[in-house]
């Protein structure tokens, strides 16, 4: 399968359990890379719009890039709402979108699906000089004894879960795609609650995790069932991320 198709079975659960970004990245963003709410912004893998969305809410023009026909539709379907909302059917090499017209460039848990050379070069093209690239990801604290449980269950049962996680894109692999430009990094709290329902949908919103026609999708339920009755309290349980955001700017070369 192709990774621009990945995610287009799972786009529901996609929408109702995926983590969203804390509204804390905007002003962020505005204080430390001068964002405002005139800032053209591209957002790269854009999926359902959930990165999309704290920058439409703050006023900006924002160009949601998505290859998934699935996922593009369902951004277009839940943003249209927004003035400054644009989906462009593209991808990260070849976003479609005109030489030096966008002055923050966005990846929201996306970065790890991309040809890092060639999105470099397609970020050049597209970036204006100076022009801000911000990759985030909402990462699960999973030291932390539910989290723990649920992360050897995706060892277990997930397909290619440990090729294709986002925990992959380590510092030196972050420093070459930014170089020259020096990184800027910074972290949020962020946190999800779920019912048994609920983080069954979680689980199933991930591109790694078999589906009901796979064999192994009875025995990983009963599973994910046995450790949510064992950390539940008062019916749910928490997932605890900490929201990674690294950002830098074009030095057109």
């Amino acid at each position: 399968m192709k990774n621009t198709e990945r995610f287009s079975t799972r786009v529901e659960n996609y929408v109702k359990y995926r983590p969203h970004y804390p509204a804390a990245i905007i002003p962020y963003l505005a204080k430390e890379a001068g964002l405002t709410r005139d800032t053209v912004v591209a957002d790269i893998g854009a999926g359902t719009g959930i990165s999309a969305q704290p920058f439409l809410d703050n006023g900006n023009k924002v160009y949601a890039v998505e290859p998934n026909t699935e996922m593009r539709e369902m951004a277009e379907k839940l943003l249209h709402r927004y003035p400054g909302f644009q989906s462009v059917a593209g991808s990260a090499e070849y976003t479609t979108l005109p030489d030096n017209s966008i002055e923050l460039i966005l990846a929201g848990t996306a970065f790890h699906w991309f040809d890092q050379s060639a999105t470099a070069a397609e970020f050049q093209r597209i970036g204006k000089d100076n022009a801000v690239i911000v990759l985030m990801w909402n990462v699960r604290q999973s030291e932390l004894p539910f989290e723990k449980s649920y992360e050897k269950l995706l060892h277990q049962y997930g397909t290619d879960y440990k090729e294709l996680q986002h925990r992959n894109v380590g510092a030196s692999q972050l420093a070459s795609f930014f170089a020259p430009a020096a990184i800027h990094e910074t972290s949020f709290q962020n946190a999800q609650i779920f019912d048994f329902a609920a983080l069954k949908g979680r689980m199933l919103s991930s591109s790694y995790v078999p589906e009901k026609d796979h064999p192994s999708y009875p025995a990983m339920m009963k599973d994910l069932e046995d450790i949510f009755w064992k950390y539940q309290e008062q019916g749910m349980v928490k997932f605890h991320y900490e929201t990674k955001l690294y950002w830098g700017r074009i030095l057109k070369k």
